[in-house]
């Protein structure tokens, strides 16, 4: 079951951790395009690791040859369980990660997959891998047994209007009616719909000093901070000391066949 080796164009081998333990220590062995504050969220420094540890069969990794070219995390949760209802939430990235773990240690059978990150080297970025390794994680879930996947999609394009309301860009279209953010473009071209917007998806603070070394803004004016790589401006409190992001993103449905 954890067997969903894609070899594919150039010998690229797309396949779950489970399969391939001895990789764990290599996830990080790329340089990928996450911002440097990103890095600094506090549920990804304290849930990461246990991804590796005890959900392994939802980890995939491509590898060319030796060299490791991409990576998706992907947990299962209880989406239909009481309290939820099948509704996606607007905490997005955060609080499936918080569901997941908490599911997983109250014994709560999981009825949903969702996706985490999908992250690609910078310089293998143009090749069609962001794709494939979506189409990988839906096998995954697929071939689990599972109906569906979701993603609180963080959308390419966006840090390009940081201004422009997450509400507005998500649902932006070009003439062909697919969506103006690539990334979008990608999940809606595999079979996603759109489901709705996840505003509070991941939060991040830090000291004024700590903003600083992160992005190399002052970080001395009150109110809000254009940071590379922010989908969203950051929100400063210079009388304060510290400053605060609040990133959103975006939810999408991936409806999946039965497995053979």
């Amino acid at each position: 079951m954890d067997d969903i080796t894609d070899m594919g164009a150039a010998g690229i081998r797309i396949t779950t951790l489970a399969e391939r333990p001895e990789l764990a220590a290599r996830l990080w062995d790329m340089k990928d395009s996450w911002p440097e504050f990103a890095q600094h969220d506090s549920l990804a420094w304290l849930l990461y690791p246990r991804m590796v540890a005890e959900f392994p069969e939802y980890v995939l990794i491509a590898t060319d040859g030796d060299v490791v070219v991409a990576r998706g995390f992907s947990v299962p949760f209880a989406q239909h369980a009481p309290g939820r209802d099948g509704v996606l939430p607007a905490q997005g990235w955060d609080r499936i990660l918080m569901w997941a773990f908490s599911d997983l240690r109250r014994g709560v059978e999981a009825d949903t997959v969702s996706a985490i990150e999908i992250s690609v080297a910078t310089d293998r970025q143009g090749e069609g891998l962001s794709g494939r390794m979506l189409a990988a994680m839906r096998e995954t879930a697929r071939a689990r047994g599972f109906a569906e996947v979701v993603a609180p999609v963080r959308p390419s394009g966006k840090p390009a209007e940081p201004d422009t309301s997450i509400h507005a860009y998500a649902y932006r279209t070009r003439e062909d009616g697919l969506p103006y953010d690539p990334w979008l473009r990608v999940h809606v071209r595999a079979g996603a719909v759109i489901d709705s917007v996840a505003p509070l998806s991941m939060t991040i603070t830090g000291s004024l000093a700590q903003w600083r070394e992160w992005t190399g803004l002052p970080f001395d004016t009150a109110g809000p901070v254009r940071v590379p790589g922010a989908l969203s401006p950051v929100h400063c409190e210079p009388e304060q000391g510290f400053a605060v992001y609040v990133e959103p993103n975006v939810w999408v449905r991936h409806a999946l066949g039965s497995a053979a």
